[in-house]
């Protein structure tokens, strides 16, 4: 009799469409029996997936999904499940609570991570070359973070004149997380800094603004934006932003 080993995958599916899966993120789950995740990314699947069991969960529920990927996984069926985050799923994705989630929960089996394609990636392709020099991903959402840090991560980022990009800019109790970001930076940087909005990135509604810091806060930012602020070299020609390496021309 032989014993199957529980089988997880978490991964990122980059921004949902096929054309910016990974190749492993296919395999993964085209080998999967159940897919998991939250809702407008089992969305973006089911034109793909809808031969498999797929299942979706709202917002903040990311404990309660990890824990019924978890019983899918253990249970007699010897199901492989694949839990999807949007983006690469290590980078403000599931797999950290997943693993804490197995780790509380005693899972022997079997834990593939699946990177992707994340945000920061792919508005960066839309506006050009924005963050070839060392940057600084910080997320404005404080459900998990106190604002308070996110403002000293965010001044220290200035301070250390890196590219910054910002996740989750807006939503409808945040109104004003942007605004507050960009007087933080602004302490330390000069208000003709070449920022990138882009919204929906690599999808086909997909939209990009070209701005500087000084009128960052009159563009129009929901929580599908992602933001590139530039660093003290970067500048603005072609229709894109450059962000110089440091290399010599002759």
């Amino acid at each position: 009799m032989s014993f199957l080993i529980p089988k997880i995958y978490v991964v990122g599916m980059g921004p949902g469409n096929r054309e910016n899966m990974t190749l492993r993120c296919i395999d993964a789950l085209e080998d999967s029996d159940v897919i998991i995740g939250y809702s407008k990314y089992i969305e973006l699947l089911q034109d793909y997936y809808n031969h498999k069991t797929l299942i979706s969960s709202p917002m903040k529920k990311e404990v309660d999904r990890c824990i019924e990927t978890i019983n899918i996984a253990l249970s007699d069926e010897g199901k492989t499940v694949s839990l999807v985050s949007s983006g690469d799923s290590g980078i403000y994705g599931m797999a950290g609570v997943l693993l804490e989630t197995a780790d509380r929960m005693g899972f022997d089996g079997e834990i593939e991570i699946i990177p992707g394609v994340t945000a920061l990636s792919a508005a960066a392709s839309a506006l050009g070359a924005p963050v070839v020099h060392d940057f600084a991903v910080i997320s404005l959402s404080d459900l998990l973070t106190p604002l308070g840090l996110i403002e000293k991560r965010l001044r220290l980022a200035a301070e250390g004149d890196f590219v910054i990009c910002l996740y989750n800019p807006k939503s409808k109790k945040r109104t004003d997380y942007v605004d507050m970001a960009v007087d933080v930076i602004l302490k330390h940087r000069s208000g003709k800094t070449p920022v990138g909005i882009v919204r929906n990135a690599c999808r086909e509604d997909e939209s990009c603004t070209i701005c500087t810091l000084d009128t960052l806060k009159e563009q129009h930012v929901d929580m599908f934006s992602t933001i590139i602020i530039g660093n003290s070299q970067s500048y603005e020609s072609l229709g894109k932003i450059i962000t110089p390496r440091g290399y010599k021309f002759d």
